[in-house]
């Protein structure tokens, strides 16, 4: 399978990809906990149905030490036993924040209130931007249709 447009060729989509890639180290650089932070990457990639950041951040979270257990388990995380409070909060938020089109409010304020107990301003200042950077590149990778299983860990950094 081929994609559509080669984002990494097109100079436009190549230079609007070194931006997105840009946002996403200063998201790495801030105080959100890498776990949790590849965990709703993850989840957000499921519910696009974008297989090019399935791939990725499920190799990056393994390589990054996540357990394969986990990591089979996002899909299903509210019957899970295996992720935290804090990272149960980040995975709803994450689902709230990527389905915006399917709730009218956007986002409860039960689920940002139930976030905020766990994160500080600055970590959830991480987590919103985490959410709306994942969910832009998974956009563009299913409309160009990037092929996934390829990807190695540590590719773009």
């Amino acid at each position: 399978m081929a994609a559509r447009l080669n984002l990494f060729a097109d100079a436009v989509a190549a230079e609007f990809g070194k931006h997105l890639i840009a946002a996403g180290k200063v998201l790495a650089a801030s105080r959100l906990p890498v776990a949790t932070g590849e965990l709703v990457k993850l989840r957000a990639s499921q519910i696009n149905g974008c297989g090019f950041c399935v791939d990725m951040h499920s190799k990056d979270a393994a390589h990054a030490g996540e357990s394969a257990e986990r990591l089979h388990l996002v899909a299903a995380w509210r019957e899970a036993t295996v992720f935290t409070e804090a990272e149960r909060a980040a995975l709803e938020l994450a689902e709230q924040g990527t389905r915006i089109a399917d709730a009218a409010g956007g986002v409860t304020d039960e689920a940002w209130a139930q976030a905020a107990k766990y994160y500080d301003e600055e970590q959830l200042a991480a987590l919103v931007c985490t959410i709306s950077l994942i969910n832009a590149f998974n956009r563009g990778n299913v409309m160009v249709r990037q092929p996934a299983g390829d990807y190695r860990p540590g590719q773009f950094a």
